[in-house]
Formats: C-alpha cells, sequence, structure tokens
C-alpha cells in the first residue's frame, strides 16, 4: 500500500480549514422584498447627534440719512392764514400724519421753521414765524410727540419757498417747515 506521509495529510488539513473558514466570510446576497409599503421597508437609521437649528439674527433696521429723510419728504409743511398762527382746521390731518410718521420713527429729532410772507416787516413777521413754529410743535407735542425731540426756530421772511408779490406765492410762504436733524 502507498503510504502518503503525514506532512502531507497536515497541510491537506490545514489547507481544508483555510478553505472552508474563507469561503463562510463571505457575505450572503441579499434578495429584496417584493413590493412592500414603503413605511413597512424603512430600516431604522441610527440616531445622530441632531444639528443646531440656527436662527438668522435679526437685521438691524437700516438708518437713513439725515438728508435722505429731508430730501424724501415725509414730514409735510403745515400752511397759514395771513396774519394768524393758529392751525388751520384743514392742516390738522396732515400734522396728525406727520405725527403718526413721527410715532413710528421714534429717534428722529427735528426742527419746526415758522416762516412768514414778505409782508409786514422783519421784525414782525420774525415774531409771528416763532408763534407759528410753537403752534405746530404743541399740536404735535398734544398728538403724542416729546417735546424734547423738537426745536423751533423763526425765519420770518427772510427765507421764502415761493418768489412772488401775489397772493399765490404769499400762502406757500406762510408754513411751519419740518427739518430732520438727527436719526
Amino acid at each position: 500500500m502507498n503510504r502518503i506521509p503525514v506532512t502531507r495529510i497536515a497541510l491537506l488539513a490545514v489547507g481544508a480549514v483555510l478553505l472552508v473558514t474563507a469561503c463562510s466570510s463571505k457575505p450572503k446576497p441579499v434578495v429584496a422584498p417584493e413590493s412592500k409599503p414603503a413605511a413597512a421597508t424603512a430600516t431604522p437609521v441610527p440616531s445622530r447627534t441632531p444639528i443646531a437649528k440656527v436662527e438668522p439674527k435679526p437685521e438691524a433696521p437700516v438708518r437713513i440719512s439725515v438728508e435722505e429723510l429731508n430730501r424724501k419728504g415725509y414730514l409735510k409743511d403745515a400752511f397759514f392764514d395771513y396774519d394768524r398762527y393758529e392751525i388751520r382746521q384743514d392742516q390738522r390731518d396732515t400734522l396728525t400724519k406727520d405725527a403718526a410718521w413721527l410715532r413710528e420713527n421714534g429717534t428722529v429729532k427735528f426742527t419746526v421753521e415758522g416762516h412768514c410772507d414778505e409782508r409786514g416787516t422783519s421784525q414782525y413777521n420774525m415774531a409771528l414765524g416763532e408763534r407759528r413754529a410753537e403752534a405746530v410743535k404743541d399740536y404735535l407735542v398734544q398728538l403724542g410727540i416729546a417735546s424734547s425731540r423738537v426745536q423751533i426756530i423763526s425765519y420770518g421772511k427772510e427765507r421764502p419757498f415761493v418768489t412772488g408779490h401775489d397772493e399765490k406765492a404769499w400762502a406757500q410762504n406762510r408754513r411751519g417747515h419740518f427739518l430732520v436733524t438727527a436719526n
């Protein structure tokens, strides 16, 4: 009989063990199940650390320059009758709208300029312009605007808005004019 050496048998045995071990480590093929609802086939996702939700920072309000506020003319002038400083009934709506805008823009400070037409002396018109500016300020304060936000000045007849020597021009020059000074 032929004898197989022991070393050969040992090598064959080790080879067989390695072959069996190597074949058993192959992953088994996964067969997809037949059309089950998506919820039933969903596999649980491993829990992850939740991502912190970043809230957007509120944008700072855009500050418009004083020059731009004056150029856009958000505040409308109040006009007066000849030789008068009482707020006319038809000007109350205008000043009420001015007060609403000033409440919405609480940081705005402003000057009310009192103006007159060309008739009368310079001294008389300076005093009348001051009373007009004061009347506008008082009306706004009654509507809730802080008096600390308002300055007044009179220019009398020295700075006409409209040049001319008739009632149409004079009516435009008798006014309380707004000038924004700080925002």
